[in-house]
């Protein structure tokens, strides 16, 4: 259902070397971008995520209550990505952790502020769950 998500920055390209390595952690690559705005992806893969300067040229703001979930492919990417935000500048909001049973999440900002969560669900959940 959603095709991407799209945060803010202050600071594109100190935002672009946070994002290029959790993408480049999770098989993706940039698919796109100028000097207001990159989006990274797979093509024909699941939903993407952005970031841009605000159009309207305001500062760029967290909203509170909004995370971006990304799917990890196992519990160790989940280590890896939480690990590998921390190292970049990001901060931690939640260590790697099963949540509810086979559930295992890990919470995290990026260097704006934005919040994360890397997660996985044991084979079979994730049907009627919200993550």
């Amino acid at each position: 259902m959603i095709g991407y998500v799209t945060l803010g920055t202050q600071d594109l390209a100190r935002a672009a070397e946070f994002y290029d390595a959790i993408a480049a952690e999770m098989g993706a690559g940039r698919m796109g971008g100028d000097e207001r705005y990159i989006a990274w992806g797979v093509p024909g893969g699941p939903a993407g995520i952005g970031i841009t300067l605000p159009f309207d040229g305001q500062p760029a703001s967290v909203g509170n209550g909004v995370m971006v979930a990304l799917e990890a492919k196992d519990r160790d990417q989940v280590d890896r990505l939480h690990a590998l935000a921390l190292e970049l500048g990001g901060s931690c909001e939640g260590a790697p952790g099963e949540r509810f049973p086979g559930f295992y999440a890990a919470y995290f900002r990026d260097r704006d502020g934005n919040k994360l969560n890397a997660f996985v669900f044991a084979q079979g959940m994730g049907e009627g769950h919200g993550a």
